[in-house]
Parts: structure tokens; C-alpha cells; sequence
């Protein structure tokens, strides 16, 4: 793919340009441009992740990573260009995939409704439909007419993805600058019930914790010694290991058993237990059943961070972002 290609990926050749037409986001936003949009999407990522059951967790980190650089705008899909080095070439985003899979998704929806949907809902939707596939109905109602982002930078990327070394002052900082407040970060923290780690990011707490030698005090040591055997120096950073160990493809609460075990995989996750309020609400979302409703609220109100919407918006960030500088 040529460089003019990749700024032109979720521009031109999937039909972002003068998409749908309209207000905040809603339910139903496509009903009279592209009725079967929804549809559409749930059928092919299912199918995908029959095929794959590691996409749900890599679909649901991907719509967290987009979210928390410039909204919900897909500007994590953008591809780097000789002038401009776009978020997914950061750090942080190194480790995401299923780029080709959400290409693939939109590629289904524009064969219906060419130059309707926008990339940014097509990923929040999948997000949501992957984690939902083994449920066989929708986890949280995903509102739509997200419009797509055109500027895409690593240094945003780097400067707003919560870091999982992160401590717990760090994390309430993050999500409050989007808007969101500790028991949001509690709960989507939760998502961590599903996917992997690399070790790169979690082995300092295996042998660098105090910056010169020594073990986190806070990690349960005997899950401290069988991490070691999977990452077994600092320089790691291709071997992974499951977040939630013994539950790394269902997505349940078993995240929140294991951080009250000091088994958070994460700086981040035992960050949790750091806060008396923050514990209260580990506590609670033991309860299997009010886990999964705060979540749903929760990705709700992610989903919502700073979306643009309405054709007056979307016109200005277009004149604006033209050269994804």
C-alpha cells in the first residue's frame, strides 16, 4: 500500500467521505441510509470469530485505544504516512490486531451502502458483537453516527492510552480527562477478563520493580514465580501470557476474583486494590450479574467520548485534517 493509500484507508477506499447525514449519536442512526448496517456487521463478525476466538478481546482493546485519542473517531485505524506517524505505530498499539478484520467489515457494509457507515462505528459495533458472540445477544446498546477522524497521531496516542504500569493517582487522571470517573475505570477495567499480556509490560514487577532489583511486594508470589517462567527477562517483548489466567477467551468477572488474589496481571490492575473506594467496587462487581450491567453502562458512556457528529462538525475537521498532520 502506497503512503497516499494509507492516509486514503477509512478515507476514500472504504467511503468515509460525506457519510451519513445527522445529529448525536442514536439508536438506529442508519435506519433510512443503511437499514441492514447493523446487521450486516454483527453477521460478518460473527463469523469471524468463529473463526477466531481471540478477536472479542482484541476488538474490545482496539474501541478502548480509539476512544482514548481523540473520542471515538477511528483514527486508530489510519495508517502512517511519509509526513505523519499515525496512532497505531505508538507503543501502546503495537500489539493491536484485527485491523484486516474490520477492513473486512466494512468492506461487507459498503457493498450494501456505499459511503453510509463510518469506519469508527463499524469498530465500536464490532466491539461489541465480538464480545457478544458466545452470548447470542448484545452485551450494551451501541449507539451510532460517529464520524471518522482524519488526524492520527503517535504522540496523542502515547500522551492518552493509559499506561498499565500505571499507578492508581495516574489512572483516575486519565479517565477523568475523558470524562469518566473511578467507577467507570473500575469497570472497564474489567475487560481484562479477556485477552493477553505481553511481558514487556508487567516484567518490571518481576525484577525491576524499585527501578534498581526486587519483586513487586503487591503480586501474589506464587503467580509471581509461574510468571517468571513464561517471561524470563526484561527484554521479553514477544512471549504473552492470559490476563485472567483460566479465563482468558470468556468474558465474565473472574477479573475482579483474581485482582482480590493479587493476581492482576497489570501495575494497573492491583492499582485497584490501592484505593479504598476503588476496593469497594471490586467488592462489588464479584456480584456476576452487576458486573455485566455496570458494564454495559459503562461501554456506553465510553463509546460516547468525544464524538463528532452532524455534517457542520464533520466539514470542519475534513478542511482541517486533510494531510493526517
Amino acid at each position: 500500500m502506497t503512503n497516499q493509500a494509507s492516509i486514503l484507508r477509512c478515507i476514500v477506499v472504504f467511503g468515509v467521505v460525506g457519510t451519513c447525514h445527522g445529529g448525536s449519536l442514536r439508536k438506529g442512526y442508519y435506519k433510512d441510509t443503511c437499514p441492514d448496517a447493523e446487521e450486516i456487521i454483527k453477521k460478518a463478525t460473527e463469523k469471524h470469530v468463529a473463526n477466531d476466538p481471540t478477536l472479542p478481546a482484541r476488538f474490545l482493546r482496539m474501541h478502548f485505544h480509539d476512544c482514548f485519542v481523540r473520542g471515538c473517531d477511528g483514527s486508530v485505524l489510519l495508517n502512517s504516512t511519509t509526513n505523519n506517524t499515525a496512532e497505531k505505530d505508538a507503543i501502546p498499539n503495537l500489539t493491536l490486531a484485527g485491523f484486516d478484520v474490520i477492513d473486512d467489515l466494512k468492506a461487507e457494509v459498503e457493498k450494501k451502502c456505499p459511503n453510509v457507515v463510518s469506519c469508527a462505528d463499524v469498530l465500536a459495533l464490532a466491539a461489541r458483537d465480538a464480545v457478544s458472540f458466545k452470548f447470542q445477544t448484545p452485551l450494551w446498546e451501541v449507539l451510532t453516527g460517529r464520524r471518522d477522524g482524519r488526524i492520527s497521531r503517535i504522540s496523542e496516542a502515547l500522551a492518552n492510552i493509559p499506561s498499565p504500569l500505571s499507578n492508581f493517582t495516574a489512572l483516575v487522571r486519565s479517565f477523568t480527562s475523558k470524562g469518566l470517573n473511578v467507577h467507570d475505570l473500575v469497570i472497564l477495567s474489567g475487560g481484562h477478563t479477556i485477552g493477553v499480556g505481553h511481558c514487556n509490560t508487567f516484567s518490571s514487577r518481576l525484577y525491576n520493580f524499585t527501578g534498581r532489583s526486587g519483586q513487586d511486594p503487591s503480586l501474589n508470589p506464587t503467580y509471581a514465580s509461574f510468571l517468571k517462567t513464561q517471561c524470563e527477562n526484561l527484554s521479553d517483548n514477544t512471549t504473552f501470557v492470559p490476563m485472567d489466567p483460566g479465563s482468558a477467551l470468556t468474558f465474565d468477572n473472574n477479573y475482579y476474583v483474581t485482582v482480590k488474589q493479587n493476581k492482576g496481571l497489570f501495575q494497573s490492575d492491583a492499582a485497584l486494590l490501592a484505593n479504598k473506594g476503588s476496593r469497594k467496587i471490586v467488592d462489588e462487581l464479584l456480584d456476576s450479574k452487576k458486573f455485566f450491567t455496570e458494564f454495559a453502562q459503562a461501554m456506553k458512556r465510553m463509546g460516547a467520548i468525544g464524538v463528532v457528529t452532524g455534517m457542520k462538525e464533520r466539514l470542519g475537521r475534513n478542511v482541517l485534517s486533510l494531510t493526517n498532520s
